[in-house]
């Protein structure tokens, strides 16, 4: 058994133990050493995750501004890709240089191509007249964007529509050529043993668009029947005759179903505007007062019109050419100018748009036009004393056939 005093020292020492509340001694230096060195690494990992987040908030402010510049450089992109098509609309060779020198179309005839083919927004018309163009690289652009079609198993007037539809075919008769040469050609590709030759193709597919003018023109008066179709159409396979059911639909087809024009809202006009004897930009001076303004002009149907873009549906004059004359002129403020004019010294019997949108009578004793060169003005008369009677149609189609009934006679008999 313990004596009293052991007793007592016992509870002295839980009294000053840790237990009882009596704090302890501080550590000894070899102690502290170790809670120094987690305090100090502590802190620096403190501050790495303060630099961490001020990299982190650098990273994102330049992300956002990459981001920004980013999207400024597609809005910029943008705008200039749409001034870029208005340019084309206005002037397709200028319109198409603009897009390439701002690398927004590549340099190729396929790129070029499949910008007419598949953009949204662009003139018929500017794409017609630029596909007819006669340099290289332009008939290399025409055969890509004719490669864009794809014609197999249908007939030719299923073919026509959708080519057709794709541009508004000029009034120029050797672009009118260039182009038919080439849907012939695409044609018999994707259609083997149709035809004997692309020169069938090429006459018959003439033969059907002047039709569609025939049929559904309403200033022809003589509507063509179908014996008159299929007399039209003779020998021109080759020396030999198509057959008549095949001409039979084809001339159904049209009559059922006029050609869609491009651009076509309703308006009868643009029965008058599908395959103008001639088209494209010139100067016309004012009538009251001597200004020049620059119109798109179209020849058609015995009338002369003209517009303020070629994307106008509706023109702001009609100039009737009923016994008018034409003849080139001397003017001291203008080259290579024409003159519209009646011989009896009577007013032409025109009719414009005014600023409020109302038709009126004009007020010309002549009409006075600007060429941009002597050999488009000489294009220009040439085409106005011939709109009456002429169709360009019938030189292209007369020239081909001849070549066809030729080339057969030329081959020997078996």
């Amino acid at each position: 058994m313990k004596s009293p005093s052991s007793t007592a020292s016992m509870g002295t020492q839980r009294k000053d133990s840790f237990l009882w509340g009596k704090a302890p001694e501080g550590f000894s230096l070899m102690e502290k050493k170790p809670t120094e060195g987690i305090r100090a690494h502590k802190n620096d990992i403190l501050d790495d995750i303060q630099k961490l987040r001020l990299d982190i908030e650098n990273v994102l402010t330049e992300i956002h501004t990459m981001e920004s510049n980013q999207e400024n450089k597609n809005v910029v992109r943008a705008k200039r890709f749409l001034c870029g098509k208005k340019k084309f609309n206005m002037d397709p060779v200028k319109g198409i240089q603009y897009l390439q020198n701002n690398d927004l179309l590549d340099n190729t005839p396929e790129a070029v191509a499949e910008f007419l083919y598949k953009e949204e927004g662009l003139s018929k018309t500017a794409i017609g007249n630029f596909l007819g163009e006669r340099e290289e690289f332009h008939l290399q652009i025409l055969k890509a964007f004719v490669d864009l079609h794809e014609f197999s198993d249908l007939n030719l007037v299923q073919a026509l529509r959708q080519f057709l539809w794709s541009f508004r075919l000029p009034g120029e008769a050797q672009k009118i050529d260039r182009m038919m040469e080439a849907f012939a050609q695409r044609y018999c590709t994707c259609n083997a043993g149709v035809f004997q030759s692309t020169d069938t193709c090429y006459i018959l597919s003439f033969a059907i668009i002047m039709l569609n003018t025939s049929l559904h023109n309403p200033n022809v008066k003589d509507k063509p029947t179908l014996e008159r179709f299929i007399s039209m159409n003779r020998s021109i396979n080759n020396g030999g005759d198509l057959p008549s059911d095949l001409l039979m639909k084809l001339y159904e087809s049209i009559k059922n179903e006029p050609f869609k024009i491009p651009e076509d809202d309703g308006n009868d006009l643009t029965h008058t505007f599908f395959n103008p004897d001639r088209e494209g930009w010139l100067l016309k001076e004012g009538g009251r007062v001597k200004t020049w303004k620059r119109r798109w002009f179209i020849l058609t149907d015995s009338c002369l019109y003209y517009f303020q873009y070629t994307t106008d549906k509706e023109p702001i004059g009609i100039i009737p050419l009923e016994n008018l004359c034409v003849r080139e002129v001397d003017d001291p403020h203008k080259q290579f100018c024409l003159e519209l004019f009646n011989p009896k010294g009577q007013k032409i019997k025109a009719c414009k748009t005014d600023p409020d949108g109302r038709v009126v009578v004009g007020k010309h004793q002549s009409y006075k036009i600007s060429a941009a060169s002597a050999e488009e003005r000489t294009d220009w008369v040439e085409a106005i004393r011939a709109c009456i009677t002429k169709d360009p149609f019938y030189d292209l189609v007369s020239a081909r056939k001849r070549k066809v009934i030729s080339n057969s006679n030329a081959e020997p008999h078996q």
